[in-house]
């Protein structure tokens, strides 16, 4: 693709045209989305508004489903998390993702999993971690080098912008999907395919669509939420914080040990 907005304009056009946003929260750390065909679509928080937003009300339903996927293309990031919760409302349903060859993963409210299974691959290289996930280092202990790239810094953690420096010597990339609120995440995926490593984009926030193989991924892991995590009841959401409840599921290259549930 040569340019970054491809990728989220087939992501959008991929959509179907009957299907509409019905409800949707804004949370502290996770905006969900519910859409007519009952699907819940979760995507990071981003609470940036320094750019006016696209539309008055983002959260307006009903509305077509394309038109609130499309606000992911805003540069004000707490709209465009509520593009990407509209646009993962269709590509989060179990049977969506199926039928994009996506099979589960397995249960759990934490992410480690997704890591655990790299360990032994990694003995020894070096593992660029996009996004601070706060099991990385302890599940890829053999890895030679875990660089954590943040762009909200913590102690050991490289500032984002050091992934143009970073990436392009990295084996293994593992990116947060919520850099596609921040627009970030064709930019990181080219530099970790363009050098040759093993891309794996994973998290919530993450559209189980298989054109990611075709950019140079070669692992994409999102999530199922749980039929019991919906935006219409707000009183019923996890914790905050808390993802909740749910499934994760994958396509890709696996790891030779197999993908933990």
């Amino acid at each position: 693709m040569t340019s970054p907005w491809e990728t989220y304009d087939a992501l959008i056009e991929d959509l179907p045209e009957d299907v509409a946003v019905v409800a949707a929260h804004r949370g502290r750390r996770w905006t969900r989305v519910l859409n007519s065909a009952d699907g819940v679509g979760s995507a990071w928080t981003m609470d940036v508004r320094s750019r006016p937003a696209l539309s008055a009300e983002a959260d307006d339903a009903p509305r077509p489903l394309r038109d609130a996927a499309a606000l992911i293309k805003s540069w004000n990031l707490a709209e465009a998390s509520v593009g990407l919760a509209a646009l993962n409302s269709w590509y989060s349903r179990a049977e969506v993702a199926r039928s994009h060859g996506f099979v589960p993963t397995g249960k759990g409210l934490t992410w480690r999993q997704v890591f655990d299974p790299y360990n032994d691959l990694v003995e020894g290289r070096t593992v660029a971690v996009i996004g601070h996930f706060p099991f990385a280092r302890a599940a890829l202990w053999k890895a030679g080098d875990v660089q954590i790239l943040e762009r909200d810094v913590r102690s050991g953690d490289y500032p984002d912008t050091a992934c143009e420096y970073l990436l392009p010597e990295a084996d293994y990339v593992f990116i947060s999907s919520s850099s596609l609120v921040n627009k970030t995440a064709p930019r990181l995926v080219a530099l970790g395919a363009d050098a040759g490593a093993h891309v794996v984009l994973v998290g919530p926030s993450t559209p189980m669509h298989p054109l990611w193989l075709d950019l140079g991924v070669d692992m994409v892991t999102g999530w199922v939420p749980d039929a019991s995590v919906r935006p219409d009841r707000p009183q019923l959401l996890p914790e905050a914080g808390q993802i909740g409840p749910g499934t994760r599921m994958h396509l890709g290259k696996a790891p030779s040990a197999g993908l933990s549930v």
